[in-house]
C-alpha cells in the first residue's frame, strides 16, 4: 500500500461511517473532493485517514490542496507523486508532511509548478 494511504479506509466502509451511498463517495472520489488510492490487487478504494478531521470532514488545508490540484488537471497518481515529494534541500519532511501540519502552500505551489509545465 502507499506510504500516502496509510492509515487508510476503505471505500465501501468510509461510506458507511458518512451515512452517503458508495457511488456518491465514488463521485466524490472522480470529482477530485476527496482523495484516494487504488492499491495494486485491491478492489477498493483506499482513503487516507490523514485527510479528515476528528468528524470525518475534509481537513481545511486538505480542501484547499485539492481544489488547486482540480483547478489544474493533476490526476490522482500525479497528486499522489508530488504528497511523497520532499521539501527542502536536506530536509526528511514530504509535502504530505507540511500539509498535515496545516501548510498547504507548498503542496499547492508544487501543483501550479507541475500544471505550468505540463501547459509548456
Amino acid at each position: 500500500m502507499s506510504k500516502v494511504a496509510e492509515p487508510g479506509l476503505t471505500g465501501p466502509w468510509l461510506a458507511q461511517r458518512l451515512g452517503i451511498d458508495p457511488v456518491a463517495l465514488d463521485v466524490r472520489r472522480r470529482a477530485g473532493e476527496v482523495f484516494a488510492v487504488l492499491p495494486e490487487g485491491s478492489p477498493d478504494w483506499v482513503y487516507p485517514a490523514w485527510q479528515f478531521d476528528e468528524e470525518m470532514r475534509i481537513k481545511a488545508e486538505v480542501e484547499r490542496a485539492l481544489a488547486a490540484a482540480r483547478e489544474a488537471g493533476l490526476a490522482p497518481a500525479q497528486l499522489e507523486a508530488l504528497l511523497t515529494r520532499r521539501v527542502g534541500l536536506a530536509g526528511g519532511e514530504s509535502m504530505r508532511d507540511v500539509l498535515l501540519r496545516g501548510d498547504a502552500e507548498p503542496l499547492i505551489g508544487a501543483i501550479r509548478q507541475d500544471a505550468g509545465r505540463r501547459a509548456t
